[in-house]
């Protein structure tokens, strides 16, 4: 599969998938655009891809503010190719325990900062007639776990708005997909187990193994390889007919 080099802007690249998709796209030879809201951890992460011999660049990025994505916009050398929606939080809670500000953010964050800076980037996508968009979303783009009513909505929701992009952009080389995969090893997660083992009222272990892997017939752990490589896949001219689409990386759990 040949991949031309492209760069590529992720947001909420400073830890997590974020970071490791970076890593990985780095390697594979494209300039990644590493932004953070935290702009040290955006640049500890483009320092170590730079260290490894790939090409990055650090930049802080709010995505619930337009000005933050119009500054971030006027200070690149030039537009990005892809765009990797990555940014995210969790807050594990019943719903009326549930600060609907912090509701609020989540799909801030996840939902509507995805409209903010996909909107941003589309003209000159259209101008050069080529673009990639991938989400990031999450099992939760399909199935509903208790008490993250915030999370899963958001993460449906980007499964919708997949759908209408795809529409949108159906006359050019640009192209929409949201990557749905179960739980990743991160510092997000290490934090989900802790909540969900408080709000259930069981040990840790038991979180991992009965909430989070029993589910998956496999019953492993996504990797950031697989995740690098599918986006490597999507970003490839091989790819340029599958636009809209859920990309379900859960182990074989919605198939039961």
């Amino acid at each position: 599969m040949n991949v031309s080099p492209s760069s590529i802007l992720i947001t909420g690249a400073g830890s997590g998938i974020g970071a490791g998709i970076a890593r990985e796209l780095a390697h594979a030879g494209h300039h990644v655009i590493v932004t953070d809201l935290a702009i040290e951890a955006a640049q500890s992460i483009a320092s170590e891809i730079i260290e490894a011999g790939g090409q990055a660049v650090a930049a802080s990025l709010d995505v619930t503010s337009q000005a933050s994505v119009d500054q971030l916009l006027d200070n690149l050398d030039r537009a990005p190719d892809v765009l990797i929606n990555n940014a995210g939080i969790q807050h594990v809670a019943r719903l009326e325990e549930f600060p609907i500000e912090q509701w609020d953010q989540l799909v801030q964050i996840m939902l509507v900062g995805v409209a903010r800076l996909t909107r941003a980037l589309l003209p000159d996508m259209r101008e050069t007639g080529f673009g990639r968009i991938i989400n990031i979303g999450s099992i939760h783009s399909l199935v509903a776990s208790a008490y993250k009513s915030a999370y899963v909505a958001a993460k449906h929701g980007l499964i919708g708005f997949s759908r209408v992009l795809a529409l949108e952009t159906a006359d050019t080389d640009i192209t929409i997909n949201t990557i749905c995969p179960t739980y990743v090893k991160t510092p997000l997660v290490e934090k989900q187990i802790a909540d969900q083992a408080r709000v259930h009222g069981i040990s840790e272990d038991e979180v991992v193994d009965t909430i989070m892997l029993k589910p998956m017939p496999k019953g492993v752990f996504i990797s950031m390889e697989e995740l690098g490589g599918i986006c490597q896949f999507l970003i490839s001219p091989v790819a340029r007919n599958i636009t809209g689409q859920a990309i379900v990386v859960d182990g074989g759990w919605t198939v039961q």
